[in-house]
């Protein structure tokens, strides 16, 4: 008779993996439902931002960050492809009155009004645009850097906030090579550490690294790979099989590379659902998995940290399951979680980047037919009652 429920019980387990019943509380670490444990709380701004001007609207919005201003800089894909033809951008088209893409880089002040928009590709300009914009960071001076996954996207380029041009860091057109100190492969998102000077590449789409550069001169440092390799083979079997031991390079894309406060750095490896946490040399620490079960794109899309001076929380943006996690940064665990797939206000569709302001507030992109960027309003530190999709609509206001 045991053997018999023995039996029962795996089967029963198995069928609701397979039927994703359940899934969130499988796969998130586990931390008791209680009022003891704290965490920052959220409600979404739905009317942020306000609208933009000249009938322009958002494509694939696929970076943010924030300055020292609180001002807010998001990078979106403004080619004619990216854009439901002649209905989305009818004016574009010359065929009505609306609309047209807005310039690729946007930068809002905190109550949501437009300060200035600019970038793009410009005949006979002294840089190669990406073909495929992606992740933006703005340094402790003001420069803007961006970055490319597209094809030929094998630098990164960096601006006045305003749009001059400074400098191109490595070689566009180039071909893969993780081990290269000349250029990179399609960076999914650039990181400065104002302490050491140093900006962080997460390369990213074909290469399978970290790659760190001198700030002022755009000069090559150091890189490495998954667990802290420094020697890269780009053929090596990447497969991410759920409940099995992770790849032993990057599977990829290495879509973020944050330094925080304390001289650690955590890694988005997307693809195989995981965080790894170096120094800033490059020693492994530790690695945490997050929704182990999810494939596709992986569970693992952007993270930041909450504005404190320890940095006590991360706060994970997975796009593959349209939410963002609210992680303790010392345990790695996982409090509570928000949002769920939809278009409303608070909703996602493919989550791709997060940033927070000194405000503790956070702002999301969204990729895809998502094209847009939410403000979520820091609530302060409140009891944990929903551990999974918790509400972030002011519900009680309405």
């Amino acid at each position: 008779m045991t053997k018999i429920k023995l039996l029962i019980g795996t089967a029963l387990v198995v069928t609701l993996v397979a039927l994703g019943v359940g899934q969130s509380k499988l796969q998130e670490p586990s931390i008791a439902q209680s009022n003891d444990v704290m965490a920052p709380h959220f409600l979404v701004d739905p009317l942020w931002p306000k609208p933009l001007p000249n009938h322009w609207v958002q494509g694939n919005t696929i970076g943010v960050d924030v300055d020292d201003r609180d001002h807010i800089f998001i990078v979106h894909r403004d080619s004619e492809n990216m854009f439901g033809g002649i209905t989305e951008i009818g004016l574009y088209e010359g065929v009505s009155e609306c609309c047209t893409p807005a310039p690729p880089i946007i930068e809002f002040d905190q109550e949501g009004n437009m300060i200035n928009a600019w970038g793009g590709p410009v005949e006979g300009a002294p840089y190669v645009w990406p073909s495929s914009n992606h992740g933006i960071e703005v340094a402790p001076n003001g420069d803007v850097w961006i970055g490319g996954n597209g094809g030929g996207d094998s630098h990164v380029l960096v601006f006045t906030r305003d749009g001059e041009y400074i400098r191109t860091i490595g070689n566009p057109g180039q071909p893969v090579d993780s081990n290269s100190t000349t250029h990179y492969g399609r960076v999914a998102e650039i990181a400065i550490d104002p302490a050491g000077e140093e900006a962080y590449f997460a390369d990213g789409y074909t290469h399978k690294r970290v790659a760190v550069v001198d700030v002022a001169t755009g000069a090559f440092k150091r890189y490495w790979g998954a667990y802290g390799s420094t020697t890269i083979d780009d053929e090596a079997d990447d497969t991410y099989t759920p409940g099995q031991p992770g790849p032993d390079v990057f599977r990829g894309p290495v879509h973020c590379a944050e330094p925080s406060n304390d001289g650690l750095v955590y890694v988005c490896d997307r693809g195989a659902d995981r965080v790894q946490v170096f120094r800033t040399d490059g020693t492994f620490v530790r690695e945490a998995i997050y929704n182990p079960a999810t494939l596709a794109q992986g569970s693992t899309w952007d993270i930041a940290f909450s504005p404190d001076e320890d940095q006590e929380f991360i706060y994970l943006a997975d796009g593959q399951n349209h939410k963002v996690s609210i992680i303790d940064r010392e345990s790695l665990e996982v409090l509570y979680t928000f949002g769920d797939g939809g278009r409303q206000p608070g909703l996602f569709y493919a989550p791709h980047s997060i940033a927070t302001d000194s405000d503790g507030n956070i702002y999301t992109t969204e990729t895809y037919e998502g094209k847009r960027v939410q403000k979520f309003l820091y609530q302060g530190m409140r009891p944990v009652t929903q551990r999974d999709r918790a509400p972030t609509w002011p519900a009680d206001e309405l």
